[in-house]
């Protein structure tokens, strides 16, 4: 038999132990060349969202092939540890350390190849599959089927090389040990585990540094910098010292420890969060950056949705000049005439408002309108006039989105143009008309009050001139061809492309933009979390593997003294769900104290649900594997009961 034939057979011989690892390597290779596919499609430069796209698939494939580095680099390093015993007796029969480390490479070269072919050949499978739901999701015209020789090589060159560097890289891991600590394998005796106080309270200060530094009101990259590295250092204390801490106090309370079998289960709980601290760290942290990114998509998604349904102006045209304008009037004639050419059924405005910052005082802007403008449009849209009030006297109308980022409602407000101070009683009111403009905040005083704010005005630009346009209400939210979206695209790029005195908005057509570009994050995000669930089941399966057969003797020692195998699987069954859904709970709780506060810096009011849905979804997944590797695990250990 030759050394290749030697190499091949323990790979053969070892596929249970290879499996997870295999099937998630071939899962990666499969995701980035459909990734390449997308990237090297020859007709995704001509269509509208080409580069954006192309941009977030590149991106997608280096995010993709980063982690396959490390969670090759770590799965190797973990199977290296599990077959000490193996390489001990290799040692015995004279085999030469330069021999064992070319069966290493040769057996890390062997399933890095499997990985590419059965990957790439997967992805060709689907990647018809793949261009149709992208195009279908991301609402582009339908790519075809094409013969991806560039994808094809750039996905094998790319991971021939990853398992290259990796194999190189496995051979630093292997110590140079004594044959009897090799033949001790994972068998040798454990050290009670211990807890370092100081450690513990730096991971307790740490992440409270962190949170201190989310939960300041003026929250900056350099913040969230330091809440990201804060964080993750406190996230590692609390595995390798906080939560040995918090155990080895379970195991001083007698009423809980000795009853049952919890003195078993609690016992063992020391020592594996101690030996899978690592492990359960790395799981924490893939697992929250998925759940973040997931939650970030869905609540940016929820926002513009919102932002769509709180808007009742189809179009509106904003200027700083005069109606009388003649460059102003040609353009609303022209906004006119294609409403008309689109036989669409209008009505009209023309509004005035004064844009007023309150961020050194307060926390939020609004712009200013007289009363009479704002009774023009609540009739146009039979919504509720604004009442009677005094000079002194206003009505604070906040759109639904902007009244949900409110911190409460104000019943007075001070405000000061060009040095005057002005003092106003506050009516709230949340009302759909205060989407005219774009902090959804507008502030309603009487048309005398305006007049004297408007003198304070020392340039015209302090002044805001618009033409609102209400279309029939439409029901659901725009599609690609529906009529409104049509023209707000056509509007909006004619604006773009010509000298104009004024800016066009169309709400159909930033809800459409807006949802393409959330829409290709959404798939790219799937894959990558797909990936990074995947990758995180398999951490937790190479451990619980690692430790089967010291496992399997123990269990098989109580079982001699009248351990039932009942009382075997409570005992494991415990423990596997520590291991499998401690790290999905943290994850989501760090996803919901990060969220917030960026969300709140992106003036976005929707943080619980998203954040809820994501880490739902994470632990609907993790329960799968936690099912398919207890059945497995359980299996195993009973083979050993007597």
């Amino acid at each position: 038999m030759s050394f290749p034939q030697f190499a091949f057979n323990n790979v053969r011989r070892n596929a249970r132990q290879y499996f997870a690892y295999l099937l998630s390597s071939s899962f990666m290779v499969m995701i980035f060349f459909t990734y390449a596919v997308f990237i090297y499609h020859p007709d995704i430069e001509n269509s509208p969202m080409g580069t954006m796209t192309r941009t977030g698939m590149t991106i997608a494939t280096v995010i993709v092939y980063v982690f396959a580095f490390l969670f090759v680099l770590y799965s190797i390093s973990v199977f290296l540890k599990s077959r000490n015993r193996e390489f001990g007796i290799l040692t015995i029969l004279g085999a030469e350390a330069k021999q064992i480390n070319w069966l290493i490479f040769l057996e890390n070269i062997l399933i890095g190849a499997i990985a590419i072919v059965t990957g790439i050949a997967s992805g060709m499978l689907l990647s018809k599959v793949f261009l149709l739901i992208s195009t279908k999701v991301i609402d582009m015209d339908e790519l075809p089927f094409y013969w991806p020789v560039k994808a094809m090589l750039l996905t094998a060159s790319a991971f021939a090389a990853l398992f290259l560097v990796i194999s190189l890289f496995t051979l630093l891991f292997i110590r140079k040990n004594q044959v009897l600590e090799l033949l001790k394998g994972t068998s040798k005796p454990k050290t009670e585990p211990k807890t370092n106080l100081f450690l513990a309270l730096l991971g307790v200060v740490l992440l409270t540094i962190g949170f201190t530094v989310l939960r300041a009101k003026e929250l900056d990259p350099t913040g969230l910098i330091i809440a990201a590295v804060t964080g993750i250092m406190g996230t590692y204390f609390f595995y390798s010292q906080l939560s040995v801490w918090v155990v080895r106090m379970l195991q001083r309370s007698r009423t809980t420890t000795w009853k049952g079998t919890n003195l078993l289960w609690i016992s063992e709980m020391s020592y594996k969060i101690k030996d899978n601290a690592r492990m359960l760290f790395l799981v924490t942290v893939v697992v929250a950056l998925a759940s973040m990114s997931t939650g970030f998509v869905l609540a940016m998604q929820q926002s513009v949705k919102s932002v769509y349904w709180d808007n009742p102006y189809a179009l509106s045209y904003s200027y700083y000049g005069n109606t009388a304008d003649k460059k102003v009037q040609e353009e609303l004639a022209l906004i006119e005439q294609r409403l008309q050419s689109e036989g669409l059924a209008y009505k009209q405005a023309d509004v005035e408002s004064i844009y007023y910052s309150m961020l050194p005082k307060g926390e939020y802007s609004l712009s200013i309108m007289p009363q009479s403008q704002y009774n023009l449009l609540a009739a146009m849209m039979n919504a509720k006039p604004s009442g009677t009030f005094g000079e002194n006297e206003a009505l604070l109308a906040e759109t639904p989105i902007a009244a949900k980022k409110s911190k409460g409602a104000l019943t007075e407000l001070d405000i000061e143009l060009s040095g005057q101070p002005y003092s106003f009683s506050l009516e709230n009111r949340t009302d759909r008309i205060a989407a005219v403009v774009y902090s959804g905040r507008l502030l309603v005083v009487t048309d005398n009050m305006f007049e004297e704010l408007r003198e304070q005005i020392d340039n015209k630009y302090g002044v805001n001139r618009m033409r609102q346009f209400i279309l029939p209400a439409s029901e659901g939210l725009p599609e690609k061809d529906d009529l409104e979206t049509k023209l707000g695209l056509e509007l909006s790029e004619w604006n773009r492309d010509v000298f104009s005195e004024g800016y066009i908005q169309s709400r159909a057509e930033n809800y459409y933009t807006n949802k393409q570009g959330f829409a290709l994050f959404s798939f790219i995000g799937v894959f990558v979390a797909l990936i990074f669930s995947i990758s995180s089941a398999s951490f937790l399966y190479f451990k619980l593997h690692t430790e089967l057969s010291a496992d399997q003797a123990m269990y098989r020692s109580l079982s001699k003294i009248g351990l039932s195998a009942r009382e075997m699987n409570v005992s494991a069954t415990i423990q596997i769900a520590v291991l499998f859904f401690i790290p999905i709970l943290v994850a989501a709780l760090q996803s919901l104290v990060v969220l917030g506060p960026i969300l709140g810096y992106l003036d976005v009011p929707y943080v619980s649900g998203p954040v809820l849905v994501a880490s739902s979804a994470f632990l609907a997944a993790q329960a799968i594997y936690f099912l398919i590797a207890r059945a497995r695990y359980i299996k195993s250990v009973n083979g050993m009961m007597v």
